[in-house]
């Protein structure tokens, strides 16, 4: 038995899609439907979640992303 755990949206319609990973195409499977009702969330006037950066802000402090050299590219000065 596995467990993929998926968080999808019930159509208006009221039909669930669900898409499975390709290694179980073409086989017979048994389904059971676990259901968790989401409630939406608030979004600001540019449509990220309400805190989102507030959240994350500082998130990489302890393991930085750091920039290498950056080399010229060869097709900067080609036109011209």
């Amino acid at each position: 038995m596995e467990t993929i755990k998926f968080k999808t949206h019930v159509g208006q319609d009221g039909i669930l899609k669900l898409k499975m990973p390709t290694e179980i195409a073409n086989r017979d499977v048994e389904i059971t439907v676990t259901l968790t009702t989401l409630e939406p969330q608030s979004t600001d006037a540019n449509g990220w979640p309400v805190g989102y950066f507030d959240s994350t802000y500082g998130s990489l402090a302890d393991n930085p992303i750091e920039r290498g050299d950056q080399k010229a590219n060869h097709l900067t000065n080609s036109y011209g």
